[in-house]
């Protein structure tokens, strides 16, 4: 271990204090983040905190921490560092990655964890330089993955933007109708769409194409039902895909197994997945797995669609119909939880294109949807490394200077 390192209770190296009450009624619009247990989760007119801060959750989601770079405000329900006692707040944000908060979480259905008894875990602290060392190789790694997030949010609005006008607002058909050359397109494109439109069960839509049921566009296959004692240890067999993965990967939380499963229920990188239960807001909508083989759970559909072209343009489709999905969901709510059915799918009805327009769509499209993917698979590498030297360097195993 590096000279100098002291071994100090936490909160002697930083103070948490618990955040503010603010009801939804009471915030205003603004751009200050407001700051839950699991992340930014609204904005206010008023500061609550001056930033750099860092920010966990003390109820509710617990263990993420957040690094918030400009003023803030944090809810009741997480805790924030009120004093760093003169210590770096990037360092610190990521100490706090190390700590066990289960061992203070009491054992009631929300979890919580006390402060004091945070407070109390013993730690290892660096020198200040060497903290800014630390913090400097691991944020970097951590913009990256930032900067590959927003990409990605590019990425998707221009492939939603041409989603939405081609088979939403059917904008090249319209100019046509209209005599204008339908705008961004070459002729040949051009050429692929009619000039009229014909009545369907959706109202009007281009000549030729079709209004066919959501679940007609893919075979939608629901994953596997387990049981606690199909549960091995971690690390054996293929690990169990919940909703949970879906969102933050595969972690300490997943479950292993062993259990043979249909060949459609297990999954590999580049599956596209549709949860179908959950929270309406959080949980319901499309997943381009990107994880490995896993089996996958119930509550979650693998999406099969008959070409790679259809795949994509299934992907976009589930992305535009995620508002309608979701209250669909919600109409049938129970203890927070909504879902949406086989028979739900097969009443809504999707716009199907012609061959030919959809391989146009195709080619304007594949690009932004590999790249976008590419983005997702490095920034999995990128926090796969970032995990794996985060408690190397913060226990002091690996020197800084044999990474910097």
């Amino acid at each position: 271990m590096a000279g100098e390192w002291s071994e100090l209770p936490l909160g002697e190296v930083i103070t948490l204090q618990r955040g503010f009450d603010l009801p939804s009624q009471n915030r205003k619009p603004g751009r200050v983040p407001i700051v839950s247990s699991s992340g930014v989760s609204d904005y206010h007119s008023e500061v609550g905190v001056k930033g750099p801060g860092v920010v966990t959750g003390r109820y509710g989601t617990i263990g993420q921490v957040f690094l918030i770079k400009e003023d803030y405000w944090p809810l009741n329900t997480t805790l924030w560092v009120k004093d760093f006692h003169g210590n770096d707040p990037h360092f610190a944000s990521y100490l706090l990655r190390t700590i066990d908060f289960r061992s203070c979480s009491d054992k009631s259905s929300v979890p919580g964890v006390n402060r004091n008894d945070l407070h109390r875990i013993s730690v290892l602290l660096p020198p200040l330089a060497e903290q800014k060392t630390i913090a400097a190789v691991l944020g970097a790694l951590d913009d990256k993955i930032e900067l590959n997030r927003r990409m990605n949010a590019t990425l998707e609005e221009m492939a939603r933007a041409l989603f939405q006008s081609w088979f939403v607002d059917f904008d090249p058909v319209r100019a046509k109708l209209d005599g204008r050359q339908p705008a961004g397109l070459d002729a040949a494109t051009a050429a692929l769409f009619p000039a009229t439109f014909q009545d369907s069960p959706l109202g009007h839509i281009p000549t030729g194409w079709g209004a066919i049921p959501l679940y007609d566009t893919a075979q939608w296959v629901n994953g596997a039902a387990f049981k606690s004692e199909d549960f091995c240890a971690t690390g054996d067999g293929l690990p169990v895909i919940k909703i949970a993965e879906l969102k933050d990967g595969i972690g300490a939380q997943t479950k292993w197994c062993k259990r043979a499963a249909g060949p459609n229920q297990i999954i590999d990188t580049g599956d596209l997945l549709y949860s179908w239960s959950g929270s309406p807001d959080t949980s319901l909508e499309a997943f381009l797995w990107s994880g490995g083989r896993g089996l996958l759970n119930q509550h979650i559909f693998k999406v099969i669609a008959p070409t790679t072209v259809e795949k994509r343009f299934v992907y976009y489709l589930l992305q535009y119909l995620r508002p309608v999905l979701v209250e669909t969901a919600r109409n049938k709510q129970t203890t927070g939880l909504g879902h949406v059915t086989i028979a739900d799918m097969k009443r809504l009805l999707a716009c199907m294109p012609n061959k030919a327009v959809l391989a146009a769509f195709d080619r304007d499209i594949a690009p932004i949807f590999d790249k976008a993917f590419t983005n997702t698979l490095e920034s999995r590498t990128l926090a796969t490394l970032r995990d794996t030297l985060l408690p190397k360097l913060l226990s002091g195993e690996l020197p800084i200077s044999s990474v910097s």
